[in-house]
């Protein structure tokens, strides 16, 4: 932003590009008390969630073990369970929500939708269109980085999926000229 002001009361955690600053030399651990202390929390507050965070990124198994042995699904399962065992207050969600299998997906999303239940903020970004009306009842559609449009996330979600298929249709419009230009010019050589 260029402008603006916001105010916050209380707690933001933020899933960004979830493993981002875990050191990979560290065991999952080590990089649960790191992620806590990034956030403010002191080790003895981050110990006290330990079990919680690793029993949510089911990896009990591996957890002392350095993270450079973990797939990329372990380190974003890790990486998610311990940002949202911090109890935020705002929750900002950036794309990260691919995380590990379709069973940790749906779990990660089970617990958004508990911080929503709750009262809590969450800022959702996002380009999946049922996930937005899952979780949002106000959505802006950022273009070119202006906005769009912004209001009922459903609205918004049904005006953006016409831009799309708007767009799709202009491309298959050209590859199809294209397609009979090739033809004719093809056709006008024998």
């Amino acid at each position: 932003p260029t402008e603006g002001e916001v105010r916050v009361a209380g707690r933001v955690t933020a899933l960004l590009e979830l493993g981002s600053g875990f050191n990979h030399e560290y065991t999952g651990r080590e990089n649960i008390l790191l992620s806590g202390q990034i956030l403010g929390f002191s080790e003895e507050e981050m110990r006290e969630r330990m079990d919680v965070i690793v029993r949510f990124a089911e990896l009990e198994e591996f957890v002392d073990q350095p993270v450079k042995t973990y797939s990329t699904g372990m380190i974003m399962r890790l990486a998610f369970a311990a940002a949202i065992h911090v109890d935020p207050d705002v929750l900002i969600v950036d794309e990260a929500l691919s995380v590990g299998d379709v069973y940790f997906q749906r779990k990660s999303l089970d617990r958004i939708e508990y911080f929503r239940k709750a009262g809590k903020t969450v800022l959702f970004v996002s380009h999946d269109p049922r996930l937005i009306q899952r979780f949002c009842t106000h959505a802006i559609w950022l273009e070119s980085g202006r906005t769009a449009m912004q209001g009922d996330a459903r609205e918004v979600v049904t005006a953006y999926e016409a831009f799309c298929q708007r767009l799709e249709n202009e491309r298959l419009n050209a590859v199809s000229q294209e397609l009979e230009k090739r033809a004719h010019d093809s056709s006008a050589d024998h």
